[in-house]
């Protein structure tokens, strides 16, 4: 009998944020598989290991996936990665490769699984809560309002003349993998008319939440998420209560979140 694979989202950094689908299948999952050198000290096996301890005692594998953009080097990767999960799929174990956020978006899970599924071995998708949903919660805004558009943009891969052409789309931006050209990022979006919102460590210790392009310091780490709010266009409906969202971008504390225990 073969093992299945599944690619486990975790949610961007609070275990409360994990689902009871994810928190289940690590529990029935004979093997837990972690990407990096070191499954223990990835970030994604410490978040999951505060929602289902049972984590500690599971048989673990490290699954190294260079940071690179070299594609012969990642095709290679992928392959070797494959291999190695299908070392244990044909044992017959079940196999959970947990990932940041959610294992539909951005995620080496789908390189992965990919090659699994080829194989002939059963796959399933568990998802977990996108940073950019826990980003715009934290930060205390919607996301979209009426019939706006949502973009996810990987900011972090982009020229900067690329960047501002994007942000002439309308509705709303999110802004992934921004940390690597933060710099460019900034420059953009100071040049964009849009309203600004960066959580830096969404859900985890250590997380800032920044309101205003100016606001972004440019030393933000690899965990920022930016949410690029189009301002609100002469269709939609507006009254006295809408001065709160303007009111947001001058507010310096930060919105109370009720999962975070770090507000009691």
């Amino acid at each position: 009998m073969k093992g299945t694979l599944y690619g486990v989202g975790v949610g961007p950094g609070n275990p409360e944020l994990m689902t009871l689908a994810a928190v289940r299948i690590i529990r029935e999952s004979a093997v837990i598989a972690c990407p990096g050198k070191d499954a223990r000290q990835s970030t994604a096996y410490r978040i999951a290991v505060q929602a289902e301890p049972s984590l500690e005692t599971k048989e673990l594998l490290a699954v190294d996936m260079p940071m690179t953009r070299d594609r012969a080097e990642l095709t290679k990767s992928f392959r070797q990665g494959a291999l190695l999960l299908e070392s244990f799929l044909k044992q017959g174990k079940d196999v959970a490769f947990l990932t940041l956020g959610d294992p539909a978006v951005y995620s080496t899970f789908a390189y992965l699984e990919e090659r699994i599924a080829g194989l002939g071995y059963p796959t399933g998708y568990i998802s977990g809560v996108p940073s950019f949903c826990a980003a715009a919660a934290e930060a205390g805004v919607p996301l979209t309002e009426w019939d706006e558009a949502l973009h996810i943009i990987p900011a972090g891969q982009m020229d900067e003349s690329e960047l501002e052409e994007t942000l002439r789309l309308p509705g709303t931006c999110a802004l992934m993998k921004s940390g690597t050209r933060m710099d460019a990022v900034k420059s953009a979006l100071a040049g964009s008319g849009r309203e600004v919102y960066m959580v830096e460590n969404c859900g985890m210790p250590g997380q800032k939440i920044y309101r205003g392009a100016d606001s972004i310091p440019d030393t933000a780490g690899y965990f920022s998420m930016i949410l690029a709010k189009e301002e609100k266009g002469s269709n939609q409906p507006s009254d006295d209560l809408s001065e709160g969202a303007e009111k947001r971008l001058s507010e310096s504390e930060s919105i109370l979140n009720p999962l975070d225990s770090r507000g009691k």
